[in-house]
């Protein structure tokens, strides 16, 4: 990889509210340059979108009321956990859901911080489609294009801590697959898959903050290219762990 690779959070974006253009925003805040990598928080593009509920009006279901009965959480957020979920991995001691996008998340990805007082918000249901609508948008704009990251919290198994992961991507590849190169003493790699889209999620949320920071959106430029495939996420018969737990649940 090439060094001179430069990290800006870009400052000043206003408050995010549904139907706001944010790649007329990122446009309007930074002059781009075409291979640049924009990572967004999903908490924007889902404000933007609408993909939020007011807690007062979500009706919790028994599910949501017996997990909320062993862990105390907000039956009505339960169920906004649930309705965004297409497999409960676990129910306790915290909400392990699968997503359709693939995605196995704590609570599904809903959020009930950097958003209004009353609502949470949920990841957005396609993703990838979201970061390519972004890039195709923002190169309408500008001409330029730019590769997207849309990027949300999460935690890690047998580590404590929370880091960026990447939800959606466009203009790249998702691993960037070294199987086949050869190691300094030119041994042949055989498994080396690397996840270059989360390890550039990742950083990009130490640069975003998790508080009262103020910055969404994240600007990588210098990064080089890179060949491998999409297939970032584990079938159900490969997830050894999915597999476990839910074998422990029944």
């Amino acid at each position: 990889m090439d060094s001179s690779i430069s990290v800006t959070g870009l400052r000043g974006l206003p408050l995010i509210k549904k139907g706001d253009d944010i790649a007329v925003l990122i446009c309007n805040a930074v002059t781009l340059l075409d291979g640049d990598i924009l990572c967004i928080a999903t908490t924007i593009v889902s404000k933007a979108n609408g993909y939020s509920r007011l807690l007062e009006e979500v009706i919790p279901g028994e599910q949501a009321c017996s997990i909320a009965s062993v862990t105390g959480e907000d039956p009505r957020f339960l169920q906004v956990v649930l309705d965004q979920a297409v497999d409960v991995v676990i129910e306790t001691p915290f909400t392990l859901t699968a997503l359709p996008c693939g995605h196995v998340g704590v609570r599904s990805g809903v959020d009930a911080s950097n958003v209004e007082h009353g609502y949470a918000v949920y990841l957005p249901p396609d993703p990838m489609g979201e970061a390519s609508r972004l890039a195709e948008r923002i190169r309408e704009i500008s001409g330029v294009s730019c590769r997207v990251i849309l990027t949300d919290t999460c935690g890690r198994a047998f580590r404590r801590g929370q880091t960026g992961h990447a939800i959606g991507w466009s203009g790249m590849t998702a691993i960037r697959d070294f199987r086949g190169d050869t190691d300094l003493f030119g041994k042949v790699l055989e498994i080396t898959e690397e996840a270059v889209i989360d390890e550039i999620a990742g950083f990009s949320n130490f640069v975003m903050g998790e508080s009262n920071n103020g910055v969404p959106v994240v600007l990588f430029r210098g990064c080089p290219a890179w060949t491998g495939h999409d297939e970032m996420y584990f079938t159900k018969q490969e997830d050894i762990i999915r597999r476990s737990l839910q074998k422990e649940k029944c």
